[in-house]
């Protein structure tokens, strides 16, 4: 019995060395034996300390490096890389919700940041999944990522209670990418950088009312930016001094299916203009105004007679029938610097550890620079 454990779970250490990380469920499949059987094995061999367990994945257990006491991926045996001021040879892991639309942008900024200092990008996609946002984090850092760009699965854009701490507890340096936390909570302390989409909205409500509207309403869709751009639109309006549109109906119930939330935006934006003095909107997201903007007009909206529109996010406003005014983010410069930010401070520490045993001789200790909130302005773009 004890020569059949001992190969079931030499079999074992010899995947995960070839592999790096792998999947529980995955690798009792492979193995032809129940999860709750490998289970017990993997509890034994993270007990020895042959593996690293955490969250459904193992990998094998790194070697500290030897200026960050960082651990490292690598075939058992391989040499270190050796972690430089501009990043070369480090490994910077990704997580995002996906690579199309908004966030194809803010990953090729990031990435273009990180080849040009002679680093590698790795990407993680959630597809907004409950829990993959902190899988894949986790995947990442099992195949030697020394540092995270991270997106979490928030729906409101930061953290809900009793949510997120985990992102504060990562062993690698960490910034949060287009999502932040506030104050008191765990991932408050880490560096971020993010558009400040409150400043987007205000900037569309002023262009609006420099052309002439008074009542402007704001349709768009629950999204982790919809916070943001509902504090800067209400800001504006009474900034302003602007008369209220009509309140943005809530549905009863359980979540409305996509086709819902549709057609209860275009049913209010319907009633704004011909029964609320509504004659002007900010609608986020530009595929939702391009989509509303041929139905208004069927229920006898004209756009822009009736109702004047900008667009948020500008993936797409400039191909409308109609080419369409938007707000901007800038998606690229936010994954530049973000990585640029992470690039440093992997580099800080590099120097710190350096450092030490100079200072522990009298020579001083380097600090390490105080964690930075950064958040870039979006652009308006006009269309005439």
């Amino acid at each position: 019995m004890r020569a059949h454990v001992d190969q079931r779970q030499a079999q074992v250490r010899a995947l995960v060395r070839a592999r790096g990380s792998v999947r529980v469920t995955d690798l009792a499949l492979e193995l032809g034996i129940s999860p709750v059987t490998l289970r017990r094995d993997i509890e034994a061999m993270a007990a020895r300390g042959e593996i690293h367990r955490m969250h459904g994945v193992i990998s094998r257990v790194e070697r500290p490096h030897p200026l960050t006491g960082a651990t490292r991926g690598g075939p058992a045996g391989a040499p270190e890389r050796p972690a430089t001021q501009g990043g070369e040879g480090l490994v910077v892991g990704m997580v995002v919700p996906t690579t199309e639309y908004y966030y194809a942008d803010v990953v090729r900024g990031a990435r273009a940041v990180v080849e040009a200092r002679g680093a590698r990008l790795t990407v993680g996609l959630t597809r907004y999944l409950p829990g993959e946002d902190r899988t894949q984090a986790d995947r990442l850092l099992s195949t030697g990522a020394d540092g995270l760009l991270l997106t979490p699965n928030w729906d409101t854009g930061s953290p809900g209670p009793g949510e997120g701490a985990w992102t504060a507890e990562l062993p690698v340096p960490t910034v949060l990418v287009e999502r932040w936390a506030p104050p008191g909570h765990p991932a408050a302390a880490l560096d971020r950088v993010g558009s400040d989409h409150a400043h987007g909205a205000a900037r569309a409500v002023r262009h609006l009312v420099d052309s002439g509207h008074r009542r402007i309403a704001l349709a768009c869709q629950e999204t982790p930016t919809t916070a943001r751009l509902r504090a800067g639109y209400e800001a504006a309006v009474d900034a302003l001094g602007l008369e209220p549109a009509p309140p943005w109906p809530q549905l009863a119930g359980d979540p409305p299916s996509v086709a819902d939330r549709f057609a209860r935006a275009l049913d209010y934006l319907c009633e704004a203009v011909t029964t609320g003095g509504v004659t002007a909107a900010l609608i986020h997201s530009d595929t939702d105004a391009i989509m509303l903007i041929p139905r208004l007009q069927a229920r006898g909206v004209r756009v822009p007679e009736d109702l004047a529109v900008i667009t948020y996010d500008d993936e797409v406003a400039g191909l409308a029938d109609v080419p369409l005014t938007a707000v901007a983010p800038a998606k690229r410069e936010v994954g530049a610097r973000a990585a640029e930010l992470l690039l440093d401070r992997l580099a800080s520490g590099a120097a710190k550890a350096g450092a030490g045993a100079g200072a522990r001789a009298g020579a001083g200790a380097t600090e390490e620079p105080p964690r930075q909130h950064l958040e870039l302005l979006p652009r308006l773009t006009i269309r005439p």
